[in-house]
């Protein structure tokens, strides 16, 4: 349980960072970029476990940054999966 709950803190963190680089990718409000802040986080965990940069492993520089880096791409690719669907 402390995991997850790390997990989605340091994705909303990532998530207000994300909006504040990319402020007019996504139209919504903050609670819908908090979310895509989370789902960011995990997916820049997982891709730079798979690039080799490491993982999310505590809140520290590299964490922060790879959950920043996954949600900027998370909050550039939504929009156009959402023109998409």
């Amino acid at each position: 349980m402390g995991g997850l709950v790390w997990i989605v803190l340091l994705g909303l963190l990532a998530g207000a960072i994300a909006k504040m680089i990319m402020p007019g990718q996504i139209n919504s409000g903050w609670i819908p970029t908090l979310i895509l802040g989370v789902v960011g986080s995990i997916v820049g965990g997982f891709l730079g476990q798979v690039l080799g940069f490491g993982d999310v492993t505590g809140f520290n520089v590299r964490s922060l940054a790879l959950s920043v880096g996954g949600a900027c791409l998370i909050i550039y690719v939504y929009p156009m999966l959402m023109r998409m669907r």
